[in-house]
């Protein structure tokens, strides 16, 4: 009995920690200051007339322009009208529209009326700059508002110094909280899960779990499944909210929880679990630690930021841009991060330069040849970007691995060689048309297949290798693919006219 009774009180103590966790908090608002607010809006509805946003859904220029002018008038309780009840998204929107060294200013501003969600919707750069200006003491009220994921998000972009010092000055619990998120690897599930879900004892039944929900007022603002837990708060699985409320009251929980378990590791990189909700359509998955144990939850809409963070990170890379690069850098910092690229295509360039110069003699004996070139080069580009595009992006999302690379290599050639004879066809005419030499057409013809075949190659085999050798191939294969097209297209061409024409 005594046994019973321990585990009853740990049982308990599971449930009550489970929802206590980090909460959401709302400072009381007075039912004067409620009032006086709803007045200042009114009166600023009155005096705008205007919707937030234009028919193309911008921000309008008007509500700009007043924002600016409360911020600079320091009108908080203009402010005030022009920002209570606005969603995060949009409060951002007009954050961005002040001058960056306005931004902290109307934060300070505003007060609680500023929602510290909007500083999330923001580049890395811009939060950044506002987080580092802000008082210590807006920051530390403005975390405690946000759920633990946003405020894991915000945090983390500081040096681990000025974390301490705003870790410090909240209670144990969200501190706690908090520190462990930080602690886990940048990019893991760790970082991105929210430390706020609701969890009972195995032993409790359907209707002590309802009445528990129901008599709670420390619940996450958001959930979708009750999680069932050991002693020692190992997870044992989950009930959905409408598998809860459709079983009759007196069944245990553990006898309902779901066959199909949605769980993975606060280590596990957060883009191999974006792939796990996007297979088998996940709303939301348990975060466990090394040992089993419950820390938090990941739900879909931190999965649709992963999706959309990671998908711009490999354009970016596609286009030899940095991943951390923002519209809100400077620009010594964008110029110095295009350089490396730049360099190493300069330097593809001059290699390429360097086959022309090969066939020197000849093109000054056929100056057709000079005004052809070009075009052979810069199809077998086109064509190397395109097959890379669709390999880098079929790594990405697992699609090619060893099963199928055989077949979509293949594949790739055959497409290659198809384009190839369609284009020898039409520059073949064109060459004819315009230089009034047949041989030149079957030349630049010939030239376009061989182009168009190895860019079909390198666009498939170079992101191939690099994934092999455990490199990025969005970052690596632009300027090796187009190495290869420009020193084949030129050569093809050049070596193809100059046997062909006899001109050595």
């Amino acid at each position: 009995m005594r046994g019973a009774a321990i585990i009853r009180v740990a049982a308990v103590r599971v449930a009550i920690v489970a929802t206590a966790s980090y909460k959401r908090r709302r400072t009381p608002i007075r039912k004067e200051d409620a009032m006086l607010d709803e007045m200042v809006r009114e009166h600023a509805e009155k005096a705008d007339g205007l919707p937030l946003r234009n028919e193309d859904g911008d921000i309008r220029a008007e509500v700009n322009e007043a924002v600016a002018a409360a911020v600079e008038a320091g009108d908080a309780a203009r402010l005030r009208a022009l920002f209570t009840d606005l969603h995060a998204t949009d409060q951002s929107d007009l954050l961005l529209s002040l001058d960056p060294a306005d931004r902290p200013r109307l934060i300070e501003l505003l007060g609680d009326a500023f929602d510290f969600a909007a500083l999330t919707e923001l580049d890395e750069t811009a939060r950044t700059r506002i987080v580092e200006a802000l008082e210590t003491r807006t920051l530390v009220e403005g975390v405690r508002e946000l759920d633990s994921d946003d405020a894991v998000y915000i945090l983390e972009d500081l040096d681990k110094e000025d974390q301490d010092e705003i870790l410090d000055q909240l209670p144990a619990l969200e501190r706690v909280a908090l520190a462990r998120s930080l602690d886990y690897p940048e990019e893991s599930a760790g970082r991105r899960m929210q430390t706020e879900f609701v969890a009972v004892p195995a032993f409790w039944t359907v209707g002590q779990t309802i009445d528990h929900l129901r008599e709670t007022e420390d619940l996450p603002e958001r959930f979708y499944e009750i999680f069932v837990v050991d002693p020692r708060y190992q997870l044992l699985g989950e009930v959905s909210l409408d598998v809860l409320l459709r079983t009759k009251r007196p069944v245990a929980m553990v006898d309902i929880v779901s066959e199909e378990r949605h769980q993975v590791k606060a280590t596990d990189d957060q883009e191999d679990v974006a792939r796990l909700f996007e297979r088998y359509n996940w709303v939301s998955a348990a975060v466990v630690d090394d040992a089993g144990r419950l820390v938090g939850v990941i739900t879909v809409d931190d999965v649709v930021d992963v999706i959309e963070e990671e998908a711009d990170e490999d354009l970016k890379a596609l286009g030899g841009v940095k991943a951390d690069e923002e519209l809100s850098d400077t620009v010594w910092y964008i110029a110095k991060s295009r350089f490396s690229w730049l360099f190493l295509n300069l330097f593809t360039a001059i290699l390429a330069s360097a086959v022309i110069g090969m066939f020197e003699g000849q093109i000054e004996k056929m100056v057709a040849l000079a005004v052809l070139m070009p075009i052979v080069a810069s199809q077998g580009g086109n064509a190397g970007t395109q097959t890379m595009t669709v390999a880098v992006r079929a790594l990405a999302t697992r699609q090619l691995g060893n099963a199928n690379a055989r077949r979509i290599v293949l594949r790739e050639v055959a497409a290659g060689f198809l384009n190839g004879i369609a284009f020898a066809v039409i520059m073949g005419a064109v060459a004819v048309a315009w230089f009034g030499l047949p041989d030149l057409g079957l030349v630049i013809g010939l030239s376009m297949v061989v182009v168009l075949i190895a860019a079909a190659l390198g666009g498939i085999l170079i992101p191939l290798a690099l994934h092999k050798l455990g490199a990025d191939p969005a970052v690596s294969s632009g300027p090796f693919v187009t190495t290869v097209t420009d020193v084949v297209g030129f050569f093809a061409f050049l070596g193809i006219a100059t046997l062909w024409f006899r001109l050595s």
